[in-house]
């Protein structure tokens, strides 16, 4: 395991040190362009304390939008990967105010991204990485979205990111997607009254679509996973999904969901997945 042994490394307060919140806005305006490598790696790391700052620019708007531009611009070594792998694996732990998590998960996605563009994580560093990212997703139980004063949490849909970026990767095998998929079936529904209203839908049909695109799974394991995801536990039935909120809740979510891989498998210019939607009309004909 990654995180055997690991205790999360002391860092600087947010802003890091040497980087006052004006030196960061300058920089954001420079589309975080630091022409010194070694500077720019010890930012990227001194950055992390960020992902769990109440102000949402500086979580946001400057943490993950310089995380994001490093590393889809290829600006960070294998070894800063490799330590930010590690760091933010360990800060998908809950916190009481409920940054930390999604924004870890948010950057893990990017991370994972480069590693499915081109191969740098070991065997062991990659199923660490489905193993935690799926139990993440699963566990998520913060389901606070956007805030006008506070930005954005979006547990459940940074967790389904990570998911998509690992979905995506061709080194994963059926096993490892099979657990992505089950780890996005529990939040589908999740237990209680909440309504996803921020897109959460969409963002965990992503991962799926891209596991079926892999072409690992047949027709059988396809519907197989549908019914699942439709079964109507723990009501009785789907009839009585309109004599509670935590039905209603039930049956908004899923139908939800199931339309938002109708919609993905009916816009793929992929005749197999095309071919998949037959499974997700049936999934949709069990809803009341």
């Amino acid at each position: 395991m990654l995180l055997s042994g690991l205790a999360p490394g002391v860092l600087a307060a947010c802003p890091p040190q040497g980087w006052p919140r004006d030196a960061l806005e300058s920089l954001k305006k420079e589309h975080f362009k630091v022409e010194d490598s070694a500077r720019r790696q010890a930012l990227a790391l001194g950055l992390l304390d960020c992902l769990a700052d109440p102000d949402p620019r500086l979580r946001d708007g400057l943490a993950y939008e310089a995380y994001a531009t490093w590393l889809r611009g290829d600006a960070l070594t294998p070894e800063t990967r490799r330590r930010l792998l590690s760091q933010l694996l360990v800060r998908l732990t809950p916190d009481a105010e409920g940054y930390g998590p999604p924004f870890a998960a948010l950057v893990l996605s990017e991370v994972a991204r480069t590693d499915r563009i081109l191969a740098w994580m070991t065997p062991v560093q990659r199923e660490d990485l489905v193993e935690i990212g799926s139990a993440h997703l699963a566990s998520v139980r913060d389901y606070r979205g956007f805030d006008s004063a506070q930005g954005w949490r979006h547990g459940v849909a940074h967790g389904a990111d990570l998911l998509m970026q690992l979905a995506l990767n061709p080194a994963l095998d059926r096993a490892q997607l099979d657990r992505l998929l089950a780890a996005v079936a529990t939040q589908v529904a999740p237990p209680g009254e909440h309504f996803y209203t921020y897109g959460e839908p969409e963002r965990l049909a992503r991962p799926v679509l891209f596991a079926l695109q892999r072409g690992l799974h047949d027709d059988a394991a396809w519907s197989a996973w549908l019914q699942g995801v439709v079964a109507p536990a723990p009501l009785p039935e789907w009839s009585a999904a309109f004599a509670s909120q935590a039905g209603l809740a039930k049956r908004h979510n899923t139908r939800a969901f199931l339309l938002a891989l109708y919609v993905g498998l009916a816009e793929s210019g992929d005749e197999a997945m095309k071919a998949r939607l037959p499974a997700v009309v049936a999934a949709l004909r069990t809803l009341p």
